[in-house]
């Protein structure tokens, strides 16, 4: 079972869950296409790491897609933007798309809010719990989500003051 998950870092609610048993390409672009739906003329900037699917040719068609880009984004593998992953990224990222991606440096997931996230359910909803069926499972999640969101959502502060660690 996968959960994909947006944090909201304005509400500190999850937002448009998505718990299916894969996370592939399609499943990542459904998600985020789910995300933009609710507001679809938002400007939208997804934080996340660098997983493949995270710069793939369907994201890289849906932002061109909802951003009026009418340039060809190329072959996948062969040109244009779809031509590697570093063309694919760097389009990704660029700052003046009105949806666009900020990546975590490699080994960094900490930088992204949504992971903090992920350790309040982890802890409050999954340590110690079993389950009868994947349903369940799913169904756990969904409800922890809900109860987060009414109950206990609110914007990380973060308090690292940026000091280095001593050895």
């Amino acid at each position: 079972m996968c959960l994909i998950a947006n944090f909201d870092i304005v509400t500190g609610k999850a937002i448009t869950p998505t718990v299916g048993p894969t996370r592939d390409e399609k499943d990542f672009v459904a998600h985020i296409t789910r995300a933009i739906d609710t507001d679809p003329a938002a400007t939208w900037v997804f934080v996340m790491d660098q997983l493949n699917t995270h710069k793939s040719e369907s994201l890289v068609r849906l932002v061109t897609k909802r951003c009026v880009i009418n340039d060809d984004p190329g072959v996948k593998d062969k040109e244009g933007i779809l031509k590697s992953m570093a063309t694919r990224k760097a389009f990704l990222e660029d700052p003046t798309h009105r949806i666009r991606m900020v990546y975590t440096p490699r080994h960094a997931s900490w930088l992204n809010q949504v992971e903090i996230w992920f350790s309040i359910l982890a802890r409050r909803a999954l340590k110690r719990a079993s389950f009868t069926s994947l349903d369940d499972l799913r169904e756990r999640l969904l409800k922890f989500i809900e109860y987060f969101n009414a109950v206990l959502a609110k914007p990380f502060r973060w308090t690292y003051a940026g000091k280095p660690l001593r050895a």
